[in-house]
C-alpha cells in the first residue's frame, strides 16, 4: 500500500479528503470495488488520525497487488501503521 499526502498549510482548516486508487493489477472488477470497500471502511475507523493533519489535507490510497490477497485484519494493520507514519511527518 502506497499513500500519497498533499497538505496546503495556507487553507483554512478542513476535513482531509481521501481517495482510492486500485487498479486492474490487483484483480478483476469484483476484488477491485473488495479492496475499496475494505480501504473506505478501515479509514473511517481511522479518522481520529486524520483529523490531525495541519491546513486542509489531501491523502491518496493506492493499493497494491498483494491487497488483493489481504485479510481485513492485514490491510487494517498495514493501514494504520502507514497513516500513523504519514501523520507524523
Amino acid at each position: 500500500m502506497v499513500v500519497h499526502l498533499w497538505v496546503d498549510p495556507d487553507a483554512d482548516v478542513g476535513p482531509t479528503q481521501v481517495g482510492f486508487t486500485v487498479s486492474k493489477a490487483v484483480g478483476n472488477a469484483v476484488v477491485r470495488n473488495r479492496v475499496k470497500r475494505r480501504l473506505r471502511h478501515l479509514t473511517r475507523e481511522h479518522l481520529a488520525t486524520l483529523e490531525g493533519l495541519p491546513g486542509r489535507a489531501a491523502l491518496v490510497v493506492r493499493a497494491l497487488p498483494p491487497a488483493a490477497a489481504a485479510s481485513y485484519a492485514d490491510l487494517g494493520v498495514d493501514l494504520g501503521r502507514t497513516l500513523d507514519r504519514v501523520s507524523t511527518r
